[in-house]
């Protein structure tokens, strides 16, 4: 019978922030594991030390065989359950061979050196993972904490968050926390971008009391967006743009194409929709990249513009759950096939069409390629002023046509 493994969470205060009994078990132990910085709390411990360091898989596979027969204790950075590696080893070893017994959080403590309240804070890790996307994620919160990495320190957080105009923040970063070398300090962002601080630090943002934020809801005016303007802007207009968006079917993590971004419209809201994928913007026309990198700040809409002639860059994109196609440069039936073939299961191809021409080709190349196939005609007007009086101006109708890869009629690829 394996040994039940006990995860116990510390602080930087090392031995003098746990309780007794988490010392007796760590003295009785067989094999101690942990980071480099944790083991060294404990000069005089006689047994076997593993190391965690690179990659944890086989830490994991040490830990599963030598606790067979003897006990073993993993020590980790305040929770273990809180962006730790507790789920980690439960899910190796299962929830019945793991014990865990967690230390105060890095953001407990700092938020009580803040003395703030933190229920309604939003969490937010880029501890290894990219500052892409985090802008949509926290836009419009009144507190969020993020956990760093030396990498996605705290002056690089600021000067991310001030390429999308994030002023409204103050930054309280808390360093060291529990240990002698603790410092806690307030930041307006912009003085943070050059400064420098320990490894081990906590970010929290606090909007300023004064700032004025203004929300943008689904469907976007039209003359919200830069964009080039003719006789009429070239933009996916609001009412497509929200019929097209709930035809794409988009979760909080989907991936999505835009093909023909324009102004990036649809990759502005689809953003606002999936705060938590990734949104690929293609536009060939020099001009309109420079409206959809103005949208991208305008929106605090963090996704991917793409300078380039689809099919051109699609080859390195991850696989889409939906793609929108507004423009195809005249090799849309060859980009039809490529975004068919690549389309994940239960995704969606939803194309703009203005001519029949364009309707027949779609409608054609998707049944084809054995996606479920159906068009929508919107026609729809808004309403202008005569005199006193209102009349109704009509926009340009459109043929909406929506591919969808059904489980039973996906083709295998």
């Amino acid at each position: 019978m394996s040994n039940q493994v006990k995860v116990i969470g510390m602080g930087d205060d090392g031995q003098n922030g746990l309780f007794p009994s988490y010392r007796k078990w760590i003295e009785r132990a067989d094999v101690l594991v942990g980071g480099k910085r944790l083991l060294d709390f404990f000069p005089t411990f006689t047994g076997k030390r593993i190391v965690i360091q690179g990659g944890f898989k086989s830490v994991l596979e040490k830990v599963q065989e030598a606790s067979k027969e003897q006990d073993v204790v993993i020590l980790a950075s305040g929770d273990p359950l809180f962006y730790g590696i507790a789920s980690f080893i439960i899910h190796k070893l299962g929830k019945e061979r793991v014990e865990v017994h967690p230390h105060l959080s890095s953001l407990q403590l700092a938020f009580s050196r803040m003395g703030e309240s933190w229920q309604q804070a939003r969490i937010e890790s880029v501890h290894g993972r990219p500052l892409q996307g985090l802008v949509q994620r926290i836009d419009g919160q009144d507190k969020v904490a993020i956990l760093t990495d030396q990498t996605n320190s705290p002056s690089a957080i600021a000067k991310y968050l001030l390429e999308f105009g994030m002023t409204e923040y103050q930054a309280f970063v808390a360093e060291n926390l529990g240990s002698l070398e603790e410092r806690c300090t307030w930041w307006e962002l912009p003085d943070l971008v050059d400064a420098s601080f320990s490894p081990l630090n906590v970010v929290i943002l606090k909007r300023k009391s004064d700032s004025v934020y203004h929300p943008w809801s689904l469907g976007i005016a039209d003359q919200e967006f830069a964009q080039r303007r003719p006789e009429k802007g070239l933009i996916t207009k609001k009412e497509v743009r929200v019929v097209s968006l709930a035809e794409m079917k988009i979760k909080e993590n989907s991936i999505i194409w835009d093909i023909g971004a324009g102004s990036g419209s649809v990759s502005v809201e689809a953003t606002k929709l999936a705060p938590r994928g990734q949104v690929f913007a293609i536009e060939k026309n020099a001009q309109d990249m420079e409206n959809i990198h103005a949208n991208r700040i305008k929106f605090r809409t963090d996704f991917t513009a793409i300078h380039a002639k689809a099919p051109q860059g699609l080859s390195e994109l991850p696989d889409p759950d939906a793609v929108f196609i507004g423009g195809s440069g005249g090799e849309l039936r060859e980009l039809l096939q490529i975004c068919c073939t690549r389309l994940k299961q239960d995704g969606r191809i939803v194309v703009n069409a203005a001519t029949i021409e364009t309707l027949s080709v779609t409608m054609e190349t998707l049944k084809e390629e054995g996606l479920h196939t159906r068009v929508t005609l919107l026609q729809t007007a808004r309403s202008k002023p005569i005199l006193n009086l209102t009349r109704f101006e009509g926009l340009n109708p459109i043929y909406m046509i929506v591919g969808e890869r059904l489980e039973e009629e996906g083709k295998s690829r």
